[in-house]
């Protein structure tokens, strides 16, 4: 039977989400996505791939899912619509276009974008609790960009992997790294100012970027120092990183296909 197979991108708030991935009795992004489908699809055959898991309150700006189906669809805009109008209202289907069967949305080469929006030194607003970490303590914003600019670059990322073991690959690329003051998201109950760190890179591992971000935030804290991020970053370190920054700040901002 011949197939049909479609790149969709949508956007979501993570904040009452349980991650992409399905689980049972747990609601997740992947079952409110394949509950809309078959609804609908109308009960006709069809399986959904994400690009990747994003973890619980995890937010994502484009992300990307595969969909297989054993009829065409007709109209790609009617389907976005009908797609969309039944979606829950924290999530957003994009995009849709039709892919050949030699595209592989798992091992197709692609890019990622990440963003980690957080603020320091007062009390929030509580809208700001589902896309932005506030740290109360002062952080040395200054020494922090320094930090982040360590990770660019071809390291031995073992110290930022959540549950590493002895057996995995931890040479990793980063394309970018770094950490700017904030002027994407903006609402009237924000703090003045607010920070993002910004990450690109082929692949990363589990909570790698949190990890990077709990890093970065004891060292503006004074916590830690440049010379130990430089240290944990050398091949075959044995330094473990601890401090694994909230989800809610995590934000899959793109995924370019090359």
């Amino acid at each position: 039977m011949k197939q049909y197979f479609y790149l969709v991108t949508i956007q979501y708030l993570g904040y009452r989400f349980h991650g992409w991935q399905k689980q049972p009795n747990i609601k997740t992004l992947h079952l409110m996505v394949d509950r809309t489908l078959n609804f609908i699809l109308e009960g006709k055959p069809f399986k959904s791939l994400g690009s990747g898991r994003t973890d619980a309150m995890v937010s994502a700006e484009c992300a990307a899912f595969e969909l297989f189906l054993e009829e065409p669809i007709e109209d790609l805009d009617t389907f976005l619509g009908l797609f969309n109008h039944n979606l829950p209202q924290d999530i957003r289907a994009l995009t849709i276009k039709e892919v050949d069967k030699k595209f592989n949305i798992i091992k197709h080469s692609k890019i990622k974008e990440y963003l980690y929006l957080f603020t320091y030194g007062e009390k929030c607003h509580p809208f700001c609790a589902p896309i932005m970490t506030t740290i109360l303590e002062n952080l040395d914003i200054d020494l922090m960009k320094q930090g982040a600019k360590l990770f660019e670059g071809e390291h031995f990322f073992k110290s930022y992997c959540f549950r590493a073991t002895d057996n995995g690959i931890y040479n990793r690329d980063i394309l970018t790294c770094e950490l700017v003051e904030n002027t994407k998201y903006t609402a009237n109950y924000f703090p003045k100012k607010t920070y993002v760190l910004r990450v690109r890179g082929k692949g990363f591992m589990r909570n790698q970027i949190r990890l990077m971000m709990g890093t970065l935030i004891d060292l503006g804290k004074g916590n830690k120092s440049l010379e130990d991020i430089e240290n944990s970053l050398l091949p075959e370190s044995t330094i473990k990183m601890d401090y694994i920054a909230p989800a809610s700040g995590l934000i899959l901002n793109k995924i370019e296909f090359i």
